[in-house]
């Protein structure tokens, strides 16, 4: 079957190294700008506590995906525009497209699954307005519409992934999946929240889930970038993500809170709730599996050693953040049966995580044009 937008020839145009820049940073900035709002809400109910639909950080969290949806919305349209007047559409720009209601509309993928993930995370704000006026504005973050928001964020976040791997030929594309894929790995720690409900003797649920998710999205940018250095930079992305908003989430909810007149709570431990979800051994963790990838050299399977390294990362990420918890929120001592428990559960995830993470990149590398088709241009 074939998908591609009927009548549209596409790959073959010849257009400078900036094609595509803008609409590709509209996206992610949108989601640059979603990550600072959930971050600051998260801080924000728990340093503060009750508020109101209508706040500051909501204000950026669901402007960051109005962002990303009108500048998908630009981008289908145009591409449909430039289909009904025969002119080329260049794949480079969000992927090859694809054809919508029939024929009606040409959607390069990439644009349709970022604007697909925002118009959902519009419609489960709705909902979550009306969970909110039920059950008040002080609820769980792993309420169902709370869910459904993240998931809609995720989607829109994959979609955005998908835009920069079209443009990787140009070095703004490269980097940008590297850049993405960290903001996926910072977004992915809180919908893992989602598994808390899961009660597991000896096993942190959610340090399973932040292992799992972590190792495939490292891998994912190691089986993108194909040499070595992906797995780390993906890593390397997050590490700069986490100490910014180490920063900025007890601040920015402080001086909200002094802004609008509001106490802050007696019993704030003054840890950035949403930087602390995040795996702090992630860097050094991705080396260890660039290490492993290495043994492809040696005449490995490339697909096999992706699962090894996936394992071994799975097992450290596992073990590692009830290490990590302990030493943030200053426990009296580590829970070592835990630990060994959830590293163990971690890394049987984990080699479900390198197997498929390493495909996925592999998926994202086809969604640009093949080299031939640009030397015709």
């Amino acid at each position: 079957m074939d998908l591609t937008a009927g009548g549209a020839r596409v790959a073959s145009v010849a257009r400078s190294e900036r094609t595509g820049l803008f609409p590709a940073g509209t996206v992610l900035a949108g989601s640059v700008i979603s990550l600072i709002g959930l971050t600051w809400d998260i801080q924000w109910h728990g340093d503060v506590g009750p508020d109101t639909f209508f706040t500051l950080p909501h204000l950026f969290l669901y402007s960051g995906s109005a962002i990303s949806g009108l500048a998908s919305l630009v981008v289908v349209l145009m591409t449909t525009a430039a289909r009904r007047a025969g002119r080329q559409v260049d794949a480079r720009v969000g992927g090859r497209a694809i054809n919508v209601f029939g024929k009606v509309f040409a959607a390069p993928a990439g644009y349709l699954v970022t604007g697909t993930g925002a118009a959902m995370f519009l419609l489960y704000g709705l909902w979550d307005q009306w969970w909110h006026s039920l059950y008040g504005f002080d609820a769980v973050i792993d309420s169902p519409p709370h869910i459904g928001l993240l998931l809609s964020i995720t989607l829109s976040i994959i979609g955005t992934v998908m835009v920069f791997a079209a443009a990787r030929e140009h070095r703004w594309g490269a980097l940008g999946v590297v850049g993405t894929l960290g903001v996926l790995i910072a977004f992915s720690t809180v919908t893992v929240l989602g598994l808390q409900q899961i009660d597991v003797d000896l096993v942190d649920v959610i340090s399973v889930g932040i292992a799992l998710l972590s190792v495939l999205l490292v891998s994912a940018g190691a089986g993108f970038w194909r040499r070595p250095g992906g797995a780390v930079r993906v890593a390397a992305s997050l590490a700069v993500i986490q100490a910014i908003t180490w920063w900025f989430s007890p601040w920015a909810a402080e001086a909200y809170a002094g802004a609008v007149g509001l106490p802050m709570r007696d019993y704030i431990d003054g840890v950035p709730a949403m930087p602390a979800m995040m795996p702090m051994a992630l860097l050094p963790i991705a080396a260890v599996l660039e290490a492993v990838y290495l043994l492809s050299r040696r005449g490995w399977s490339a697909g096999r050693v992706s699962v090894l390294a996936g394992g071994i990362g799975g097992l450290l990420v596992g073990a590692s953040m009830p290490i990590q918890n302990a030493i943030v929120y200053g426990a009296a001592s580590v829970d070592w049966p835990v630990v060994f428990a959830t590293g163990a559960v971690g890394a049987v995830f984990g080699l479900l995580g390198g197997f498929a993470g390493w495909r996925f990149g592999g998926m994202l590398g086809l969604l640009a044009p093949a080299k031939e088709d640009n030397a015709h241009a």
